[in-house]
């Protein structure tokens, strides 16, 4: 398959000899800091670096001794999927003083260290650039004190910074999101689809509490994630008389056979007087009001502990990687920057524009600016605080715009987590432009049967948190039923179409625009939404669905792991869907900490599993117990699950033993992640508006007439934005036997796991970040969950 040269840097180019890297983590811990430290201590050790842990943050530092210790490979095995911070974290005073900074130097100057790799928030990363503006004049005291040699001065002349964030409540400006964010959305989810269930059984109201002092970040997105009734956030405080709106808002609920209200309320929610919000002060108002049974539960710490996302082990993965890139590429002159991400792109930022942009939010905050603070949040937060007033509160009748279009919104393909919310958010953003939607049951199959019916507001409620497809789903396509889908069309007059779907979805359009040479029922807007765990679909980096299914296979692959603790020596072999696309197996191999991953895209042979056989024998005798190794379903014909098992158990026979594992369709079950659920919610909400322009623009003369190639699109995920695309110019991108695009971003991802599993190769870094400014506004719609 022909792949587009990029730039690579190849292992012996790679060079950090002689160079010393130190990482930290400081602050408040997040899940994923660990995936952080050991994608920077083995990609600096790949580079012929030396690598150092500070344990407790900068107190470490200070403090010096034990604290600053060599890491080794193995030392950071087995990190991956523990969350918090192994090297530990402090907040530290005495760093804040130049007493403290002073000895802080002279304990790294002792190693040689002039490279720091810190990650924490904001608070944390402007310390490392104060402390790295004072460098030289430190080194001078010391110096003058006789603690170092005047030589030293010169050796160790500069200080290098990169920074990473780590925080849960993604408050961090430069990055769409920061690491820890997404496992701290799980949490939060957990917990909520947990006590919906009990709030329904007694007819319950519940008012939760997730962190978040000073952004509404966690809030926001778990409200929209959840469904919830009301959400308090600092950054856009609830306008004057919302306690009468929101009760008002509970009450019809109740009354719409709605059995449980949620309200999520961040821990630092104010009113427009920048006078706290308390969960306390929402109850009693609650029950006062309106009589409801009404419990409080605030998360606290639940929100930072467990095992990070398989989400934030692969941005940490990258980050680090990146951090480390930055070290070897920086100079005296380059000022210290923090690794961001935007889209699916790392990019590198200069880390004090992203700090003074950080506080602008709070400045404006405090002077009551909330408008001005939401915007200043980027475009995601503040596409999040739209989408979900858009979808959360129901206009009245009189207030909707009157549209007379009918609207179908299905299903098609194989089901996948997240399609329900994507359902949901078309059909209330639907009702929202004023359309009348309708529903169709099992795909195509069902459209041609007349399974059709009209969907209200409420019949979609608790949506979002369902896995599968409520709708139903069929892979038949449309071709062969085509006189009766027109007939349907024309029955119930619809005037558009949305799609929910994986390559099934975009078969059925392309068909479907054919068939407009012979029927005019299908020259309306046309508009796919791309959902299927392979991710295999052209023209979008992303489906829904694929996250829910990656972190299936994740913590899958944790707990087989932890099944051979404390046995002998064994490798797993694991099969993964798909199809013939390798996302899964690759994405997955990376965020489990695989020793290879095969796939269809990247052609192997006998001697390629023979060296990787080798590769794992020579690590089992030197370090690791246990291996893992990822196979795509249809990667190859000859070279089966069962080969590949049969092969590894007698090549490393007396060294390590094998079993093998199929994953099978629970990668397709549970409930959707929080990602797919704001994925699906968001890019739905989007679709559904292009189709109400689309059908103001080509309304004529009474009816409405659409067969310009524009008016059937896929809505995709390209890199940093969200672009609608014409399926016809998508033909040309698209390797139709075997169901996959030709070109996919995320296989430069996987020299980086074999970087990371200590295998030599090349490393492509031709989108990797050229320093960057911060901006206020980016690429339109570009979305902070929306990377990987």
């Amino acid at each position: 398959m022909a792949k587009p040269e990029s730039k690579k840097i190849f292992f012996e180019n790679l060079s950090g000899a002689g160079k010393a890297i130190a990482v930290l983590t400081s602050g408040g811990d997040a899940q994923g800091m660990n995936a952080a430290v050991r994608a920077v201590v083995r990609m600096g050790l790949y580079v012929g670096a030396k690598v150092y842990f500070i344990h407790e943050g900068y107190q470490g530092m200070v403090d010096g001794g034990e604290n600053i210790e060599e890491a080794s490979w193995e030392s950071v095995s087995s990190m991956l999927q523990v969350g918090g911070t192994v090297i530990g974290s402090a907040r530290c005073k005495e760093f804040r003083s130049h007493e403290g900074r002073l000895k802080a130097a002279l304990n790294l100057v002792k190693q040689g260290i002039t490279n720091l790799c810190v990650i924490g928030g904001d608070g944390s990363l402007t310390g490392a650039n104060l402390f790295r503006e004072e460098w030289s004049g430190l080194l001078s005291e010391l110096v003058e004190q006789g603690s170092i040699e005047a030589d030293a001065v010169q050796k160790y002349s500069a200080l290098h910074i990169v920074g990473m964030v780590g925080s849960i409540d993604n408050d961090f400006c430069g990055t769409d999101m920061t690491i820890g964010t997404d496992s701290a959305l799980h949490r939060i989810i957990e917990v909520v689809d947990a006590i919906m269930t009990t709030a329904q059984s007694h007819q319950r109201t519940f008012v939760l509490e997730v962190m978040g002092r000073h952004c509404g970040y966690l809030a926001l997105v778990s409200a929209l994630a959840c469904g919830a009734d009301w959400v308090l956030i600092p950054e856009m405080p609830p306008a004057d008389g919302w306690e009468d709106k929101m009760c008002q808002k509970l009450s019809a609920n109740r009354a719409g056979m709605k059995r449980l209200n949620i309200i999520i309320v961040a821990e630092g929610a104010i009113d427009r007087s920048n006078r706290p919000i308390t969960t306390d002060f929402i109850k009693d108002l609650v029950v006062k009001c309106l009589g409801f049974d009404t419990r409080v539960t605030i998360l606290g710490h639940v929100q930072r502990g467990g095992t990070p996302s398989a989400f934030d082990r692969i941005l940490a993965s990258r980050m680090g990687v990146e951090a480390v890139l930055a070290l070897l590429e920086t100079t005296a002159n380059t000022p210290a920057c923090v690794v961001s991400l935007c889209g699916n792109q790392s990019v590198r930022l200069p880390l004090m524009e992203c700090v003074q942009m950080t506080q602008e939010v709070q400045r404006a905050m405090d002077g009551k600016r909330f408008e001005e603070a939401v915007k200043l949040r980027g475009r995601s937060f503040e596409n999040n605080l739209k989408t979900y007033k858009l979808l959360a509160h129901r206009k009245p009748e009189s207030e909707l715009p009157i549209s007379n279009f009918n609207v179908a919104v299905l299903n098609v393909g194989a089901p996948a987590a997240g399609m329900n919310a994507a359902v949901r958010s078309a059909v209330r953003v639907g009702i929202s432009e004023g359309h009348k939607m309708f529903a169709v049951s099992d795909g195509f199959e069902g459209f041609s049967k007349g399974q059709i019916r009209e969907i209200k507001w409420a019949d979609v409620g608790g949506w979002t948190g369902q896995g599968g497809s409520l709708l139903g789903t069929k892979r038949t396509l449309p071709a062969k039923l085509v006189d009766k889908i027109a007939e349907q069309m024309r029955e119930h007059n619809i005037n558009a179409l949305l799609i929910v779907g994986g390559f099934e979805a975009f078969l059925s359009l392309l068909e479907l625009l054919t068939a407009r040479g012979k029927y005019d029922e299908f020259c309306v807007p046309m508009v796919m939404v791309p959902s299927t765990v392979s991710n295999n679909v052209p023209g979008s980096d992303l489906s829904i669905g694929a996250d829910t299914a990656l972190n299936a296979i994740t913590a899958t692959c944790d707990r087989i792991k932890q099944s051979a603790s404390g046995t002998k020596r064994r490798v797993f072999i694991i099969e993964t869907m798909g199809g013939y696309c390798g996302y899964l197996a690759s994405v997955g191999g990376l965020a489990a900490g695989a020793d290879a991953a095969y796939i269809y895209e990247e052609p192997f042979d006998i001697r390629d599993l023979q060296a990787n056989v080798e590769h794992l024998t020579e690590k089992m005798k030197t370090s690791i117990q246990r291996g893992l190794v990822l196979r795509n379903e249809n990667c190859n014909d000859n070279y089966t699950t069962d080969f590949i098992y049969q092969l590894y158990s007698e090549e490393g026979r007396g060294v390590f033993d094998s079993r093998k594992n199929v994953l099978g369709h629970m990668q397709q079950g549970g409930a959707p992640s929080p990602f797919d659920r704001n994925f699906g919610t968001k890019i739905s909400a989007k679709a559904m508006q292009w189709v109400t322009k689309k059908l103001l623009e080509t309304f004529r003369h009474g009816r409405v007439f659409a067969n310009t190639e524009d008016s059937c699109c896929l809505l995709g995920m390209r890199r940093r934005a969200l672009v609608f695309q014409p399926v016809v110019q998508l033909k040309g991108e698209t390797d139709f036997v075997h169901r996959i695009p030709k070109e996919q971003w995320w296989l430069k991802l996987r020299p980086l796991m074999k970087i990371l599993a200590k295998y030599k190769t090349s490393y492509d870094v031709s989108d990797s970040g050229q320093l960057e400014h911060v901006v206020r506004n980016r690429p339109k719609e570009s979305d902070a969950s929306v990377a990987m």
